[in-house]
């Protein structure tokens, strides 16, 4: 009984690995290759990378758009950096756009192919345009640089980094610009990983009262018990049971020792 019991076990645990294993090496799902998204905006700007964030909070994460003018780049390998190793990254809407003639391609007719640590892309011709979409983090973004160049980062609406406190832009060199309300970065040449922390600008006030409100609440704390053991020692002096005791520590040993 107990080594049927045991084999069952082993059964079990088999299986369960290898659908671990073909849910990390399933790859993308055509679906998810071929989903709608619109690039247009992006695929005018004149820098050779022009990316957008949109949406995140303190809870919710963010999504992002990129293109990629490839610059005879026949292949992307795209991960992100873990603490501990690199991890695929997962994208989502991908498009490819031939050089010569702008032919839209989907990203189901293309060569994408996703294992443990990257997710690796494959195009026609090296100096095509590649878009391709994904998560971000909640007020954070982080993206290798897959090709060197001239980047664009546009952050949501509302948004900010100029906060020492609660803004960080990496690498340095960079121009920044507010249009529409939107908050613009710009290198002229990337060639590390992109990581950006952003706030939104009601988060300045919100802090600024919540530490107001601390120190008053902490105050208000402080004055309540500093009055409470002014009223102790008050109450000790009418009992009597404050009483002073000299301290002799500077008269010597006692009489007898000395």
């Amino acid at each position: 009984m107990n080594r049927r019991l045991v084999l069952a076990v082993i059964a079990v645990g088999f299986l369960v690995g290898l659908a671990g294993c073909s849910m990390i090496f399933g790859g993308i799902s055509d679906e998810d290759l071929d989903q709608e998204q619109d690039y247009d905006d992006l695929r005018d700007s004149d820098a050779d990378v022009a990316i957008d964030i949109e949406g995140g909070g303190l809870i919710s994460s963010s999504e992002f758009r990129a293109v990629y003018d490839l610059n005879e780049t026949d292949d992307l390998s795209l991960y992100r950096t873990s603490f501990y190793r690199d991890e695929a990254l997962d994208i989502h809407s991908v498009r490819y756009w031939y050089p010569n003639n702008g032919t839209e391609v989907t990203g189901s007719d293309l060569e994408i192919d996703q294992g443990r640590s990257s997710t690796d892309v494959q195009v026609p011709d090296g100096n095509g345009t590649l878009a391709f979409s994904g998560s971000g983090g909640s007020q954070t973004f982080q993206l290798p640089a897959y090709t060197h160049g001239s980047y664009e980062l546009t952050l949501p609406e509302d948004h900010r980094t100029s906060n020492f406190l609660f803004g960080d832009v990496n690498p340095g060199g960079y121009d920044r610009d507010i249009s529409d309300n939107r908050e613009q970065l710009t290198w002229d040449h990337v060639d590390s990983t992109l990581s950006v922390r952003f706030y939104q600008t009601r988060d300045i006030p919100l802090f600024i009262g919540l530490v107001v409100t601390a120190v008053v609440l902490g105050g208000i704390g402080v004055a309540y018990y500093y009055r409470k053991v002014q009223r102790l020692q008050e109450e000790r002096k009418e009992m009597g049971l404050d009483i002073d005791i000299d301290d002799d520590s500077d008269d010597g040993p006692p009489p007898g020792l000395r």
